[in-house]
């Protein structure tokens, strides 16, 4: 069966992909390639050496599956208490679409993505206790990310419209040659304060710009809440 998201308006976009709630589950996303950015034209626009590799390496659905079935092989259920879960492939009218968790507020709203959130309604209490579980959570667990950013990172709220968790829905696996979990435990750990010492710099910066009057970037923010599918 071919689901049809091409009618669909899609809840994000991401510098390679479109986001689209499933059309038979509310609870579940669908990632498909944008059709403005071939394979080929992802590789042209990369120098050398990253332009020698296989046009397959370029696709963010296939990497993020690949990197979801390691983790979740080595993590367990642990991992989705602040990663959301990956379902596999399906066949939509787009092209082949990855599935992810949709994560929604108590309210039924898609959750904003942590700049979003921090764009409109700044920095609460609730909100920074979050952020410290998430960062605690990270560097015990040492889960293989990239730089945690704020626009892969989204704020689930419950009923009270009270931040509840964080949960990261992109920029997973290891950015370095030599994956982290070769290495000593101690030295993941300290690997993993720094990348959220980072993390809170950057929402930091991000806070002084906004209140400077420095407008944000499109990214990361929601192009519909979700609440009409």
């Amino acid at each position: 069966m071919t689901l049809p998201l091409s009618t669909c308006q899609p809840f994000a976009k991401g510098g390679n992909r479109l986001c689209f709630v499933h059309p038979e589950d509310p609870a579940r996303c669908i990632k498909v390639r944008r059709p403005d950015f071939t394979l080929e034209d992802l590789r042209r626009a990369k120098g050398f050496p990253k332009n020698l590799r296989p046009l397959a390496s370029f696709d963010d659905n296939q990497e993020e599956h690949r990197v979801m079935q390691a983790l979740h092989r080595r993590y367990g259920e642990v991992l989705y208490q602040h990663v959301s879960h990956c379902y596999g492939f399906v066949d939509t009218d787009l092209g082949p679409g990855l599935v992810s968790e949709l994560v929604r507020n108590d309210n039924g709203r898609i959750a904003y993505s942590l700049k979003q959130q921090l764009a409109e309604t700044g920095l609460s209490d609730d909100l920074n206790t979050a952020i410290d579980t998430f960062c605690a959570f990270w560097e015990w667990h040492c889960i293989p990310s990239r730089q945690l950013l704020t626009h892969n990172v989204v704020v689930q709220c419950d009923a009270n419209d009270r931040a509840s968790r964080l949960v990261m829905i992109d920029g997973l696996g290891d950015s370095t040659l030599i994956p982290g979990h070769w290495l000593p435990l101690s030295w993941q750990r300290k690997r993993y304060r720094q990348k959220t010492r980072q993390f809170h710099q950057r929402i930091d910066t991000f806070l002084t710009e906004l209140k400077a009057g420095k407008q944000p970037s499109e990214v990361g923010k929601l192009i519909h809440d979700g609440s009409q599918q």
